[in-house]
């Protein structure tokens, strides 16, 4: 079993990453640039997107409660005059500068099954701003994968956060044990699908009496792993051998 927890000094080295090559992607493309890993959106509703994003984590992650705050509103547009990138960089900014002063072990809540510390939110916001890089470079047909460390904390993201808090792409019922491997990150994952539910196992607590369980193994890059759970690359894009039915269960994109 693995689950990858970085520190805050990780989350915001890959923050300080993954932003600027997002919004030098976003730069690049005309905002009315289709963006193939997001059906229906343009560049400019991505960069929005995130704006917003990063705008209502700011309102609260360092309030010192758990509290849950006010639903998030859809983006909004700019104000005459005012680019989408340019929105994007002011709620960057003020983002950066609320996480270099968090203190990760504060109260905060977060809507996952994880303890209410403020440690989350930098974690939640490199992957979110990971993945959407990508889709920005995409976008510009340039995307590059994303750092085996930080894609394999991404996968345990899904693992440990996405999925037990209900968060599939789809519902249904799946049965079976899956193992991921991340061959470039020396990582893999076993968990048990039982009906809606999903656990990360340890090594010697897979083997049970549940043997007409399916079983699948999957294998490829972090990054890889991370997309294709996120719906941006196609399973055929990893080495899968046993039941693929199951990989559905784990797709949250």
């Amino acid at each position: 079993m693995s689950r990858l927890h970085g520190t805050k000094d990780f989350w915001m080295g890959a923050l300080r990453t993954e932003g600027p090559a997002f919004a030098a992607a976003a730069a690049e493309a005309p905002p009315e640039t289709p963006v193939l890993s997001c059906p229906g959106w343009t560049v400019a509703d991505l960069t929005l997107h995130l704006a917003s994003l990063y705008h209502w984590v700011h309102s609260f992650a360092g309030a010192g409660t758990v509290t849950p705050p006010p639903g998030r509103s859809e983006p909004v547009a700019p104000e005459p005059g005012v680019a989408p990138l340019q929105l994007w960089q002011q709620a960057y900014d003020q983002l950066m500068i609320l996480f270099d002063g968090l203190d990760p072990e504060a109260p905060a809540w977060n809507w996952a099954p994880q303890p209410k510390k403020a440690g989350f939110w930098p974690r939640r916001m490199a992957h979110e701003t990971a993945v959407h890089r990508w889709d920005a470079q995409l976008a510009i047909a340039a995307g590059e994968p994303v750092e085996a460390k930080l894609a394999a904390d991404g996968v345990s993201e899904i693992l440990d956060t996405w999925l037990p808090a209900g968060r599939r792409r789809t519902a249904g019922q799946w049965h079976g044990v899956v193992q991921l491997s991340a061959v470039d990150a020396a990582q893999e994952w076993f968990l048990r699908l039982r009906g809606e539910g999903v656990a990360l196992l340890d090594t010697a607590t897979i083997f049970d009496h549940d043997d007409h369980h399916a079983r699948a193994q999957v294998s490829g890059t972090a990054s890889d792993l991370l997309l294709a759970l996120w719906g941006r690359v196609g399973l055929d894009t990893l080495d899968v051998a046993g039941d693929r039915t199951l990989l559905e269960g784990l797709r949250v994109g």
